[in-house]
């Protein structure tokens, strides 16, 4: 299993946060986001390569940043080559990206680089196993009004989905993409179809909702009581998860 960490956002609603330094490498518990993710792909002990795609802005901050990583496996940071929010290829569009310059046949754990979980994906990866199709990590946030501001999946019993909304006013559940995928190798095949279509290559639930509608793909619900889920989108996230991860900030947040 390959995984692909896509990091080449620009993060406009954080400034000035993250006006010089991409939004994966701010710190919460005392480190880069990027980090904890990491440890999450690690712990699953089924993937041996990690890619992270970021922009050309932000690409030098990323080498950086590997030089004083540790990692047991090898991770390479690829440069989509944009410079700005106007000519960005998008979260699918630089997937895409990857598979292709990497040549990449197989598995695929796709993990956005703003989340931040508590929990393995140990369990996850069993019931892919188990399905042998596409799976999204989903995590209940149990109002409307943040299931508003997120993709949103509807289930049936089997945890196949039923319905997918970015961003909808009337999302089909409160149960949310959390932005981790389980893709088996023919996936490839399925993004490239998707973009040779000419289907909008941005919020990486566009490609889940042109796929639910074409074969079963299924939804894995984190809901342990002590599962926490942050998409760090807002200062208000962020600072709600350093709170949670022991480092709060302080109310005027400065990242050197």
């Amino acid at each position: 299993m390959k995984a692909i960490i896509p990091a080449a956002g620009y993060a406009t609603r954080l400034y000035p946060l993250t006006e010089n330094k991409p939004k994966p490498l701010l710190t919460v518990g005392g480190k880069p986001m990027v980090d904890h993710i990491i440890e999450k792909i690690l712990e699953l002990g089924v993937v041996d390569q990690i890619y992270i795609v970021t922009n050309d802005k932000f690409y030098q901050n990323f080498v950086d940043w590997q030089e004083g990583f540790t990692c047991s496996i090898p991770i390479k940071v690829i440069n989509d080559g944009t410079k700005s929010n106007d000519d960005r290829l998008g979260a699918i569009g630089d997937k895409v990206l990857v598979m292709k310059q990497e040549n990449i046949d197989d598995e695929i754990l796709d993990i956005s680089g703003d989340n931040l979980f508590n929990f393995s994906l140990k369990e996850m990866y069993k019931f892919f196993q188990e399905k042998k199709s596409e799976t999204i990590g989903l995590y209940d946030v149990k109002t409307i009004e943040l299931a508003q501001k997120l993709g949103v999946c509807g289930i049936d019993n089997e945890n196949v989905i039923t319905d997918f909304v970015e961003k909808g006013e009337n999302p089909p559940s409160t149960l949310a993409s959390i932005g981790v995928y389980m893709y088996p190798r023919g996936t490839v095949k399925l993004f490239k179809q998707y973009i040779d279509e000419g289907n909008k290559p941005d919020q990486p639930g566009l490609f889940l909702i042109w796929l639910y509608k074409k074969k079963n793909i299924y939804g894995y619900s984190f809901d342990k009581p002590d599962e926490t889920w942050y998409d760090i989108g807002s200062l208000d996230q962020y600072k709600a998860a350093n709170v949670d991860y022991g480092t709060p900030l302080s109310d005027e947040v400065e990242e050197k």
